[in-house]
C-alpha cells in the first residue's frame, strides 16, 4: 500500500460491503459502487449505481401509516459481464479455488484493478484482470476492461456483457421494510453488432435514464477477433453474449465502453439518443483512460495536500479527498445537485442533502469556488419552498429543511426504525432548524474567500437575509427576563430532541442555535452595510425590509437568551443542568461500543433525554465554527461574563458526557482542541480518519461513506492547523502543526490568486503563481502584507 492507492490482498465476504463502498468510482454527475461485475445484490455483494439529483418518491404503509420517502435512485448496473466455459454455469470466482486475489484503488489515476487466478471444479486455471474508471474527463462515460488468460487448458467461453435495468433500492437493511421499485420497466435495444441499449423511467419522477454500451472483443495488444454474439434479453437484464475462443497461454481482453444519459442533463434531446450517440462516438479503452487520468492529474494539482511525519495520516487523507471530488467536481458545477451526506456511493440517509455541506463548502471555497459556488445555488433554487415551508408553521422568511432532496421540502422522516429493539419510533430530527445556520455560515464564507459581491447581491444575500429573517420570526419577546428566547428546536446533538417530562418534542434555548442566531443577524446586518447602495436599495425593496425589522434583529443582537450551568458553562439547552448523569463506565462495560447509544437505551425502554449525555459535539460546535475571540465578543454583546480562558472548561465538559455517535463528533473535538491540546487533537484527528477506512461504527460506511467527516478531516489540516482566516478582506495564516507532523504544503485559491503555502518546524512560505490578479491582503501571523501574483514571502514560526 502506498500513500497513493488502497490495497486489498484476499477475499473476505464479511468485508466485500466495505470494500465495495471504500472503491466507488466516480465523477461527480454519477458514481458506481466497486462491486465485482459478475455479483448480483446478495447480501454480500451490492452494485449500485448513483446519479447526482436522480430522486423518486414512494409510499409505504408502515405500523398503520402510509410513510413516503424520497430516495436517490439505484440506476441500472451498466458493469455486468461474466463468463462461463462451454456449457457450463457461469463462472463465480469467489466460490472456486481462489489462488490469489487481489484489488487495487489508484486515487491519483482515478483507476480500480482487480486480480483473480483461480481454478475451477474441472481443475483449470485462469487469471481474471479488470480495470475500471468512471470517467472524470467525460462526465456520461465509463470504461471495463476484461482480461481473461487460461493458464493451462484451452476452449471456448461465453462472455456476456450486459445492461441490468432489474435493479431496486435495497442497500439498506433498515430500509427493506419500505418499497424501493423505482424504475419502471426498462425499454431495451440491439443498436448494432457492439451495442446494446437500455431506457427506463422512474416511476414518481418521471425522470428517464438511459445507458448504452458497447463491447469488443481483442487480443495480442489491441488487435479485434471476430466472436459470436447473440442478443439477450431476462427480465431486465439486456446483454450480448459473446462466444470466444481462449487458447492456453494467450490473454483475450473484452472492453466494455457505457454511456449514462437522464433527461435532466442539459444539451440533451432524449436521453436514450444520448446515450446512443455518446457510446458511438466515443473513443477506446486506453484513449478514454489517457482523459481521463490527465483529468485526475489537474484536479490534484489543486487539490493535493503534501505532508510529511505520518504515512497513514497521507493515505486517508488522499483517500479522503478523493471520495470528495467524486461527488463533487468541475462536472457537478452545472448541476442542480447538493452533497448528499454518504456521498454517491450507497443508500443511507437515503441520498439527502443535511448540513454536511458546513463542514465540505470551506474546503471547496479555497480550492475551486466555481464548485461550492454551485452548491450554494442548489439552495438559492430552493428558497421558494424554504419561504413556503416557514409560511406554513408560521414564520417569516426561509426556513430550510432538515434534509433536503429534489425540490427542497423537507425529506426528513416521521419514523426510524431502532434495529436494537426493532421499533419504529417518532422521528423529531426536522426540528434541527440549525439547518439554516449552515447554509447562511456557508454564504459568508464563500464571500471572505472570494469576494465576489455579485454572488452575494443576486445568490447569497437573499438566501442569508432570509434565513436571518427566520431565526428572528423564531424568537420570542420574554418580558421576565428582557431577553428573547427560541423554544421547539433540536441541536447537532440528536440524543437530545425533547424534555423527559414533556410530551411535545424539542428543547428551549439550544445555546449553540441561539448564538448562531446572533451571528446570522448580525451578518445579515452586515451585508446591508457590505452592498453597495443601489444593490441594497433593489434587495431591501425585493424583500421587504423594513427599518422596523431591522432594529427588532439589532436588539435579538444585545438580548438573546445563553443559557449556563456550573458557573460559566455555557449550557447544550435550557434544562440541560437539571438531567441526570450518565454511568458511562457501566454501559460501556455492559455493551462494549457504545456510539449509539440512544438506540441502547431506547431498547432498554429508556431515553436519552433523560441523561447529560450527547451523541455528537453541539455547544462545541461555537468553537468549531468560529474563533475563539468570536465567542467571547458575542457572549460578552449578550452581557454574559465569557473569557478566552472558560473554553477549555467547556470543552473538558463536553468531552466527558460524548458518546461520538457520529462521525463528526471527533473531528469537531480534534479542530476545538487544537489549540488548547495539541497532542490530544492530534489522537482525535487519527480516530476521525479511521472512521470509514476501518468502518469504526460497525458497517454504517458500506451503506455510504461519511463525506462531511471525510471533507472536514481535510479541512482541519489545512485550516485547523494552520490556522487560516479568511476575515474582513484579510487570509491569515497562524500555525501551530501537531508534533507528528514535519512539514506540510498545498495550495489554495484566494479571490482570484493561487498560492503555494509550505510549513516547517522552523518556517512559514507564501507564494503567488505569477497570472492576472488584484493584489491580495495576508496575514503572517500578526503581519498583514501585500502580494501580488508572482510574489513570495517567508516568516519565521515558533512551533
Amino acid at each position: 500500500m502506498t500513500d497513493w492507492s488502497l490495497e486489498y490482498e484476499g477475499y473476505d465476504p464479511d468485508l466485500e460491503p466495505l470494500r465495495e463502498a471504500l472503491c466507488t468510482l466516480g465523477n461527480g454527475a454519477f458514481a458506481s459502487r466497486g462491486a465485482a461485475p459478475e455479483s448480483e445484490a446478495d447480501g454480500t455483494h451490492y452494485p449500485g449505481t448513483y446519479i447526482a439529483g436522480c430522486y423518486d418518491r414512494l409510499t409505504t404503509e408502515v405500523a398503520g401509516r402510509e410513510v413516503t420517502n424520497e430516495d436517490l435512485v439505484n440506476a441500472p448496473n451498466w458493469l455486468v459481464l461474466r463468463f462461463r466455459v462451454g456449457r457450463g454455469r457461469w463462472c463465480e470466482p469467489s466460490a472456486c479455488e481462489l489462488l490469489e486475489h487481489r484489488q487495487e484503488l489508484d486515487m491519483r489515476r482515478g483507476v480500480l484493478t482487480r486480480h483473480i487466478r483461480f481454478r475451477d471444479r474441472s481443475g483449470r486455471t485462469t487469471t481474471l484482470t479488470q480495470r475500471r474508471f468512471v470517467s472524470m474527463s467525460d462526465p456520461h462515460l465509463a470504461g471495463l476492461e476484461t482480461t481473461l488468460l487460461a493458464e493451462d487448458w484451452s476452449g471456448r467461453v461465453t462472455v456476456r456483457s450486459g445492461l441490468d435495468g432489474g435493479v431496486v433500492n435495497a442497500g439498506v437493511a433498515r430500509y427493506r421494510a419500505l418499497r424501493g421499485d423505482h424504475l419502471g420497466p426498462p425499454e431495451v435495444e440491439a443498436v448494432d453488432a457492439e451495442t446494446i441499449a437500455l431506457v427506463c423511467e422512474t416511476n414518481g419522477s418521471r425522470i428517464r435514464i438511459a445507458e448504452a454500451a458497447r463491447t469488443r472483443v481483442t487480443r495480442d495488444g489491441g488487435s479485434p477477433i471476430a466472436v459470436g454474439r447473440r442478443f439477450v434479453t431476462d427480465g431486465g437484464l439486456v446483454a450480448h453474449d459473446l462466444a470466444v475462443e481462449l487458447t492456453e497461454g494467450v490473454p483475450v481482453t473484452v472492453e466494455k465502453i457505457v454511456a449514462l444519459a437522464t433527461s435532466r442533463d442539459p444539451a440533451v434531446y432524449e436521453s436514450g439518443v444520448a446515450a446512443k450517440e455518446w457510446v458511438a462516438h466515443a473513443d477506446g479503452f486506453e484513449q478514454l483512460l489517457r482523459q481521463h487520468v490527465l483529468a485526475w492529474d489537474r484536479l490534484w494539482r489543486r487539490f493535493d495536500i503534501r505532508l510529511d511525519g505520518s504515512e497513514r495520516a497521507q493515505l486517508i487523507l488522499r483517500l479522503h479527498v478523493f471520495h470528495l471530488l467524486q461527488t463533487g467536481s468541475e462536472n457537478t458545477i452545472d448541476l442542480d445537485v447538493g452533497v448528499p451526506a454518504r456521498g454517491l456511493h450507497g443508500e443511507a440517509y437515503r441520498g439527502h442533502i443535511f448540513w454536511d455541506q458546513l463542514f465540505i463548502l470551506p474546503f471547496l471555497n479555497l480550492r475551486l469556488p466555481a464548485l461550492s459556488r454551485s452548491l450554494l445555488a442548489y439552495r438559492y433554487r430552493r428558497l421558494p419552498a424554504a419561504r413556503w415551508a416557514a409560511a406554513s408553521a408560521g414564520y417569516r422568511g426561509a426556513m430550510y429543511p432538515w434534509q433536503s432532496g429534489s425540490d427542497g421540502r423537507e425529506e426528513s422522516q416521521t419514523l426510524h426504525l431502532n434495529p436494537r429493539s426493532g421499533r419504529w419510533l417518532e422521528d423529531a430530527s426536522r426540528r434541527q432548524r440549525h439547518i439554516g445556520i449552515a447554509i447562511a455560515y456557508n454564504v459568508w464564507l464563500h464571500y471572505e474567500a472570494t469576494g465576489d459581491i455579485h454572488f452575494l447581491r443576486f445568490r447569497g444575500a437573499p438566501m442569508l437575509l432570509e434565513i436571518a429573517r427566520f431565526f428572528a420570526s423564531l424568537c420570542v419577546y420574554d418580558r421576565a427576563t428582557d431577553r428573547y428566547r427560541i423554544r421547539g428546536v433540536m441541536g447537532p446533538d440528536e440524543y437530545h430532541d425533547g424534555y423527559p417530562d414533556r410530551e411535545e418534542r424539542g428543547l428551549d434555548d439550544n445555546a449553540y442555535t441561539n448564538v448562531m442566531t446572533v451571528w446570522v443577524l448580525l451578518r445579515a446586518l452586515a451585508i446591508l452595510e457590505l452592498l453597495p447602495e443601489h444593490y441594497r436599495e433593489e434587495i431591501g425593496d425585493a424583500l421587504g425590509l423594513t427599518r422596523e425589522e431591522l432594529d427588532r434583529w439589532d436588539s435579538i443582537t444585545h438580548k438573546m437568551t445563553v443559557p449556563f450551568h456550573d458557573g460559566r458553562i455555557i449550557s447544550q439547552f435550557e434544562g440541560y443542568a437539571d438531567l441526570e448523569e450518565l454511568d458511562w463506565a457501566g454501559y460501556a462495560e455492559r455493551y462494549g461500543d457504545i456510539q449509539r447509544l440512544d438506540r441502547i437505551l431506547e431498547a432498554e425502554g429508556d431515553s436519552p433525554n433523560r441523561y447529560k449525555a450527547s451523541k455528537q459535539a453541539d455547544v462545541l460546535m461555537l468553537f468549531y465554527l468560529l474563533s475563539a475571540e468570536e465567542v467571547v465578543e458575542l457572549l460578552r454583546r449578550l452581557g454574559y461574563g465569557f473569557d478566552v480562558d472558560d473554553i477549555a472548561a467547556n470543552v473538558e465538559y463536553y468531552l466527558a458526557r460524548t458518546s461520538h455517535g457520529s462521525t463528526l463528533s471527533r473531528l469537531v473535538h480534534s479542530w476545538v482542541l487544537a489549540r488548547l491540546d495539541r497532542e490530544r487533537s492530534w489522537e482525535f484527528l487519527l480516530n476521525a480518519l479511521e472512521s470509514d477506512i476501518a468502518d469504526v461504527q460497525g458497517g454504517t460506511t458500506a451503506e455510504g461513506i461519511h463525506l462531511g467527516a471525510m471533507a472536514g478531516t481535510v479541512d482541519l489540516v489545512v485550516r485547523g492547523y494552520t490556522g487560516m482566516v479568511t476575515r474582513d478582506g484579510v487570509l491569515w495564516l497562524d500555525p501551530r502543526l501537531p508534533v507528528e507532523l514535519s512539514a506540510l504544503e498545498f495550495s489554495v485559491h484566494y479571490r482570484g490568486q493561487r498560492l503555494e503555502i509550505a510549513i516547517d518546524r522552523g518556517h512559514l512560505r507564501v507564494r503567488s503563481r505569477p497570472g492576472l490578479a488584484a493584489p491580495i491582503r495576508v496575514g503572517l501571523i500578526d503581519e498583514i502584507v501585500e502580494l501580488s501574483p508572482g510574489d513570495a514571502r517567508e516568516v519565521p514560526i515558533d512551533t
